[in-house]
Protein backbone atom coordinates (compact mmCIF):
# COMPACT_ATOMS: atom_id res chain seq x y z
CA UNK A 1 0.00 0.00 0.00
CA UNK A 2 0.89 3.85 -1.16
CA UNK A 3 3.29 4.95 2.25
CA UNK A 4 4.08 8.51 0.83
CA UNK A 5 2.30 11.12 -1.10
CA UNK A 6 4.06 10.33 -4.28
CA UNK A 7 3.17 6.98 -3.80
CA UNK A 8 -0.60 8.01 -3.13
CA UNK A 9 -0.85 9.77 -6.64
CA UNK A 10 1.00 6.87 -8.78
CA UNK A 11 -1.32 4.31 -6.47
CA UNK A 12 -4.71 6.45 -7.42
CA UNK A 13 -3.70 7.29 -11.27
CA UNK A 14 -3.72 3.46 -11.84
CA UNK A 15 -6.60 2.95 -10.22
CA UNK A 16 -8.54 5.69 -11.14
CA UNK A 17 -7.72 4.49 -14.51
CA UNK A 18 -8.82 1.12 -14.80
CA UNK A 19 -11.86 2.00 -13.09
CA UNK A 20 -12.84 4.94 -15.18
CA UNK A 21 -12.33 2.96 -18.11
CA UNK A 22 -14.57 0.17 -17.51
CA UNK A 23 -16.90 1.79 -15.69
CA UNK A 24 -17.13 4.44 -18.39
CA UNK A 25 -17.08 1.54 -21.16
CA UNK A 26 -20.01 -0.03 -19.00
CA UNK A 27 -22.13 3.64 -18.96
CA UNK A 28 -22.02 3.87 -22.75
CA UNK A 29 -23.24 0.28 -22.70
CA UNK A 30 -26.07 0.98 -20.48
CA UNK A 31 -26.98 4.35 -22.44
CA UNK A 32 -27.17 2.85 -25.54
CA UNK A 33 -23.70 5.66 -27.01
CA UNK A 34 -21.52 2.78 -27.63
CA UNK A 35 -22.85 2.67 -30.98
CA UNK A 36 -23.77 6.11 -31.50
CA UNK A 37 -20.49 8.21 -30.33
CA UNK A 38 -17.43 8.84 -32.57
CA UNK A 39 -14.37 7.30 -31.31
CA UNK A 40 -13.29 11.17 -30.26
CA UNK A 41 -16.20 11.30 -28.42
CA UNK A 42 -15.63 8.65 -26.34
CA UNK A 43 -11.82 9.28 -25.64
CA UNK A 44 -12.87 12.76 -24.49
CA UNK A 45 -15.31 11.39 -22.05
CA UNK A 46 -12.87 8.73 -20.58
CA UNK A 47 -10.37 11.85 -20.25
CA UNK A 48 -12.97 14.41 -18.30
CA UNK A 49 -14.25 11.79 -16.38
CA UNK A 50 -10.21 10.33 -15.43
CA UNK A 51 -9.35 13.61 -14.30
CA UNK A 52 -12.58 14.41 -12.56
CA UNK A 53 -12.38 10.43 -10.98
CA UNK A 54 -8.37 11.45 -9.79
CA UNK A 55 -9.66 14.91 -8.27
CA UNK A 56 -11.91 13.30 -6.22
CA UNK A 57 -9.49 10.58 -5.39
CA UNK A 58 -7.04 12.83 -4.26
CA UNK A 59 -9.08 15.45 -2.56
CA UNK A 60 -12.87 14.62 -1.63
CA UNK A 61 -13.28 11.24 -1.26
CA UNK A 62 -10.25 9.42 -0.74
CA UNK A 63 -8.85 10.88 2.29
CA UNK A 64 -12.52 10.84 3.67
CA UNK A 65 -13.20 7.41 2.81
CA UNK A 66 -9.68 6.20 4.46
CA UNK A 67 -10.69 8.11 7.83
CA UNK A 68 -14.37 6.76 7.78
CA UNK A 69 -12.85 3.37 7.16
CA UNK A 70 -10.14 3.10 9.68
CA UNK A 71 -12.38 4.19 11.90
CA UNK A 72 -14.99 1.47 11.36
CA UNK A 73 -11.68 -0.94 11.64
CA UNK A 74 -9.81 0.89 14.32
CA UNK A 75 -10.88 -2.77 16.77
CA UNK A 76 -8.91 -4.88 14.05
CA UNK A 77 -5.39 -5.50 13.20
CA UNK A 78 -6.27 -7.85 9.91
CA UNK A 79 -5.37 -5.84 7.03
CA UNK A 80 -7.85 -7.41 5.10
CA UNK A 81 -10.83 -6.12 6.99
CA UNK A 82 -8.92 -2.40 6.64
CA UNK A 83 -8.64 -3.06 2.76
CA UNK A 84 -12.05 -3.97 2.40
CA UNK A 85 -13.44 -1.16 3.69
CA UNK A 86 -11.03 1.42 2.44
CA UNK A 87 -12.59 -0.15 -1.09
CA UNK A 88 -16.18 -0.12 0.00
CA UNK A 89 -16.12 3.40 1.23
CA UNK A 90 -14.06 4.78 -1.66
CA UNK A 91 -16.42 2.74 -4.06
CA UNK A 92 -19.70 4.56 -2.43
CA UNK A 93 -18.10 7.93 -2.42
CA UNK A 94 -16.89 7.69 -6.30
CA UNK A 95 -19.86 6.13 -7.13
CA UNK A 96 -22.17 9.21 -5.69
CA UNK A 97 -19.78 11.55 -7.40
CA UNK A 98 -19.33 9.84 -11.03
CA UNK A 99 -23.35 9.13 -11.15
CA UNK A 100 -23.62 12.97 -11.05
CA UNK A 101 -21.21 13.04 -14.08
CA UNK A 102 -22.88 9.93 -15.60
CA UNK A 103 -26.31 11.40 -15.80
CA UNK A 104 -24.54 14.76 -17.25
CA UNK A 105 -22.93 13.02 -20.60
CA UNK A 106 -25.73 10.77 -20.25
CA UNK A 107 -28.48 14.15 -21.62
CA UNK A 108 -25.54 15.85 -23.25
CA UNK A 109 -25.07 12.66 -25.72
CA UNK A 110 -28.80 11.47 -25.72
CA UNK A 111 -30.76 15.00 -24.52
CA UNK A 112 -32.58 16.01 -21.61
CA UNK A 113 -35.74 14.13 -21.20
CA UNK A 114 -37.30 13.80 -18.01
CA UNK A 115 -38.38 15.74 -15.00
CA UNK A 116 -37.52 12.42 -12.64
CA UNK A 117 -33.84 13.83 -12.43
CA UNK A 118 -33.63 12.41 -8.77
CA UNK A 119 -35.03 9.17 -9.97
CA UNK A 120 -32.78 9.10 -12.87
CA UNK A 121 -29.58 9.55 -10.41
CA UNK A 122 -30.59 6.89 -8.22
CA UNK A 123 -30.63 4.48 -11.09
CA UNK A 124 -27.42 5.43 -12.56
CA UNK A 125 -25.76 5.37 -8.55
CA UNK A 126 -27.35 1.83 -8.10
CA UNK A 127 -26.47 0.34 -11.61
CA UNK A 128 -22.70 1.55 -10.91
CA UNK A 129 -22.31 0.67 -7.22
CA UNK A 130 -23.56 -3.03 -8.02
CA UNK A 131 -20.63 -2.82 -11.02
CA UNK A 132 -17.89 -0.96 -9.65
CA UNK A 133 -18.32 -2.83 -5.93
CA UNK A 134 -16.76 -6.54 -6.78
CA UNK A 135 -14.94 -4.69 -10.11
CA UNK A 136 -12.72 -2.97 -7.31
CA UNK A 137 -12.28 -5.68 -4.53
CA UNK A 138 -12.51 -8.59 -6.72
CA UNK A 139 -10.81 -7.21 -10.10
CA UNK A 140 -9.27 -3.80 -10.42
CA UNK A 141 -8.14 -3.93 -6.36
CA UNK A 142 -5.76 -7.05 -6.28
CA UNK A 143 -4.51 -5.85 -10.14
CA UNK A 144 -3.30 -2.40 -8.89
CA UNK A 145 -1.98 -4.23 -5.90
CA UNK A 146 0.06 -5.80 -7.46
CA UNK A 147 0.74 -3.73 -10.29
CA UNK A 148 1.95 -1.05 -7.49
CA UNK A 149 4.18 -3.84 -5.47
CA UNK A 150 5.93 -4.92 -8.32
CA UNK A 151 6.81 -2.20 -9.77
CA UNK A 152 6.61 1.26 -7.93
CA UNK A 153 7.67 -0.03 -4.33
CA UNK A 154 10.30 -2.20 -6.13
CA UNK A 155 11.94 0.84 -7.79
CA UNK A 156 10.99 3.05 -5.22
CA UNK A 157 12.97 0.75 -2.78
CA UNK A 158 15.87 -0.05 -5.56
CA UNK A 159 16.62 3.45 -5.52
CA UNK A 160 17.30 3.54 -2.16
Amino acid sequence: MPTTRRESLYFGMIMCFGMVLIMTLYNFYLNGTLGKMTFLEGISDFLIGFIIALILDLYIVGPNAKKIALKLTANTTKVLYKVLAISTCMVIGMAFFMSIYGLATTYFHNGFNSNLIVSQYLSIFGKNFIMALPLQIVVMGPIVRYIFTKYIKTTRKEMA
